[in-house]
């Protein structure tokens, strides 16, 4: 909550003081000359400054919430407390004699060897104790170990640092939290801040060292790049068969009333299914093999591309199709002056869309049997808790995916250019 908290901080002051703030320079674009822009798509174009502070809002938050060494420590947020804790406990006998001792707890990073500190351990019958905890860990400590006066004795621990404790309750110190389970023990949990640890979440110059130590030494016996490549291959070819296929399926279906009733129970009952629904079927019919994976992200481009297709001719203006026949058009001139192109937009629409669906469900086509492939390689390292590859290939597939978005939509922009305009 409290990332979100700060994300949507940095968006309101960043739009005010972009927007309000500073004058924007004045434009001479075909966008400027409008002038009516709510409500026209084709005005909307990207803030290029909202887009930089939004990506480094991100890093800016990840860096703040897992102590990155590139941001200067007071943009951290509070990290987990490491040093000694000490904190003291009433045991009481049953005939109410109570002692006061101390313990005294060291808690150091998890990837350190430590003993627990020596201590004096005092003049009364609870003696003081010390231990050793790693910095996000808890521990059980067992105070009566050493007093002269124990369990045995029907001694128990009744208060820590004079406030009373139960079986099952706890109290909160300045080093942490103490509990107490059902049968008595007391339980020391450092304070954690609000800092990740960072099995959970590392820095992110620990992704970038990973991603420079994959790039030189590879993962499983392949480079980087080939797991990539994989990856992308796999992609571009099922979304290009499924685009080969379900484009001139959803011309049909929007130009012919037998098409459109013989396969549009089918296109919808397949749209809503998701792609990992099918790996099991793909398996039995297909194998394990490049096949089964090819296939699995060609369904999952099919129905999409279908979609687009047939809703791209129903949205053609018939006003636009009445003109050409008045002007002695055929039909096959009507397909291609008039169908085809006022359909291109909502093709490359979900063509976008497409894509992104087969990028999500490549790592689940890499799940089986795949020993090269980005998404294979997030799983494997998900198994032994490696989140730094995890989280490198998430960017890594995002970036890719990116990339292919911008070139898409370089594509519209070049072959369509006038989406928005007519």
């Amino acid at each position: 909550m409290i990332p979100l908290l700060i994300y949507v901080a940095i968006f309101v002051v960043s739009y005010f003081v972009v927007t309000k703030l500073i004058h924007h320079a004045a434009r001479n674009d075909y966008t400027s000359l409008k002038t009516v822009t709510f409500g026209d798509e084709s005005a909307v174009t990207p803030n290029r400054a909202a887009s930089v502070i939004s990506i480094l809002s991100l890093f800016l938050l990840w860096g703040m919430f897992t102590g990155s060494v590139l941001l200067p420590k007071f943009l951290h947020m509070p990290g987990p407390f490491e040093g000694t804790a000490s904190f003291e406990y009433t045991a009481q006998l049953p005939d109410g004699t109570r002692d006061t001792a101390t313990v005294t707890v060291l808690v150091h990073p998890v990837d350190q060897e430590v003993t627990a500190p020596d201590v004096d351990p005092g003049d009364g019958w609870a003696k003081n104790d010390s231990a050793s905890i790693g910095v996000w860990r808890s521990g059980l400590i067992r105070v009566d170990r050493n007093d002269e006066l124990g369990r045995d004795e029907g001694a128990e621990v009744v208060a820590v640092n004079g406030i009373p404790i139960a079986p099952g309750g706890e109290v909160d110190t300045e080093f942490g939290r103490v509990g107490m389970s059902p049968k008595g023990t007391l339980n020391f949990e450092p304070a954690k801040g609000w800092q990740m640890e960072p099995i959970w979440l590392p820095a992110p110059e620990d992704v970038v060292k990973r991603v420079a130590e994959i790039a030189r030494e590879g993962f499983r016996g392949s480079t980087l790049w080939e797991h990539l490549g994989y990856s992308l291959f796999r992609v571009v070819l099922g979304f290009f068969f499924g685009a080969l296929i379900g484009i001139p399926l959803g011309y049909a279906m929007g130009l012919s009333d037998w098409f459109r009733g013989w396969f549009d129970p089918i296109v919808e009952f397949m749209r809503p299914v998701p792609p990992l629904a099918l790996i099991p079927l793909v398996i039995i019919w297909a194998g394990i093999g490049e096949t089964g994976k090819i296939i699995l992200l060609f369904l999952a481009a099919l129905w999409i591309m279908a979609i687009a297709a047939r809703s791209g001719v129903s949205g053609v203006n018939i006003s636009k199709v009445h003109a050409a026949y008045s002007l002695g058009a055929s039909k096959s001139q009507i397909m291609r002056y008039v169908i085809v192109p006022n359909s291109l937009p909502e093709i490359f629409t979900g063509a976008r869309v497409a894509m992104g669906v087969c990028w999500g469900t490549v790592v689940a086509a890499e799940l089986v049997a795949a020993e090269k492939g980005a998404g294979m390689m997030i799983m494997v390292a998900s198994k032994f808790q490696n989140t730094d590859i995890v989280i490198m290939g998430i960017i890594l597939i995002g970036i890719i995916g990116f990339g292919i978005d911008i070139l898409m939509r370089w594509a519209e922009r070049v072959l369509v250019p006038w989406k928005g305009k007519g």
